[in-house]
């Protein structure tokens, strides 16, 4: 990447804004939070393939009522706006670019037409925060929150042997497989947009990797529980999105024991760091219990804020 000149008389290349065009642009986006990434940041490269693969999509199209920015200082990308929906914003920013935040929130209330407008945030994260205070925005301490958790992968406690079960890695040709025992792990909280052709298109995606997506299998060889792990390189750090267990099979420390299956593939991998996020409010407390169980430790919340357009 491109170092900004510095020193007496060095100029600085404008910040300008682009829309995004395709592949080449969610990964500059991931490049930026694999450069910024931090214990605090709100995004793990991993995170924006699955947010960007999970359904089926136009790998070169948004949908429509969506849109993404990304402001640039000269051949370096410094910051980005995912306006999922027209009341929900994702947003990362390069720290040395706090102006960029307020930039980024301009260019969604110019886009947005929705009467309350929605963003996530790391609390104490001062650039994005600050920006969202001065835009209008409030924390909301009353709505459902998540929570970043942390594993030192030197303190992986063993891989149990699950009675009747084997833990595996994914081949490369079981997209159908793996995506149906995700849609029924999930589909129970609301329908699953995975499908076959979307989780193959997600393995092609950076940086997936078949080694890091582990499933649970019956002895009849179906696929019942599975954990998806998204290793940084640069960085080290692996990222644990999406666990998942069939509701008939749950109850057997299934969820639990494909996720260290597959943490211990993480670290000998190279990573050093294990993050997950799962929610960290009480009406939802069972993904928490499942990942501190395992060692995680909480750290930081996540948290929503919201501004009325009235």
């Amino acid at each position: 990447m491109p170092v900004p000149p510095t020193g007496p008389g060095a100029s600085v290349a404008p910040v300008t804004r682009r829309d995004f065009s395709g592949p080449d642009d969610l990964r500059i986006m991931q490049d930026l939070c694999s450069r910024t990434w931090s214990p605090t940041s709100r995004f793990h490269p991993g995170q924006l393939a699955w947010s960007r693969y999970f359904r089926p999509v136009d790998p070169h199209a948004l949908d429509d009522g969506e849109a993404i920015g990304l402001w640039w200082e000269g051949r370096q990308v410094v910051g980005f706006g995912w306006a999922e929906a027209p009341d929900w914003l994702e947003l990362q920013v390069d720290p040395l670019h706090p102006a960029v935040a307020v930039e980024v929130l301009e260019w969604f209330e110019e886009w947005s037409d929705a009467e309350e407008q929605s963003v996530m945030a790391v609390e104490g994260d001062a650039v994005v925060e600050s920006a969202l205070a001065e835009g209008g925005f409030s924390a909301r301490l009353d709505l459902p929150y998540f929570t970043h958790h942390l594993l030192d992968l030197r303190s992986l406690r063993p891989v149990p042997d699950p009675s009747g079960y084997t833990l595996r890695p994914v081949r490369p040709d079981e997209a159908a497989a793996r995506a149906d025992v995700h849609t029924r792990a999930w589909s129970e909280l609301a329908p699953s947009q995975v499908d076959a052709a979307s989780y193959g298109r997600l393995m092609r995606a950076w940086p997936y990797r078949a080694d890091l997506d582990w499933v649970a299998v019956d002895a009849t060889g179906a696929m019942v529980a599975s954990a998806l792990v998204w290793l940084d390189p640069t960085t080290g750090v692996g990222l644990v999105e999406p666990v998942g267990c069939t509701p008939e099979h749950r109850g057997r420390g299934l969820a639990g024991a494909v996720t260290l299956a597959a943490l211990h593939a993480l670290r000998e991998a190279g990573a050093r760091l294990a993050q997950v996020t799962p929610r960290g409010d009480d009406a939802y407390p069972g993904p928490r219990r499942v990942y501190q169980a395992l060692g995680f430790e909480p750290t930081v919340r996540v948290l929503t804020w919201t501004r009325s357009m009235d």
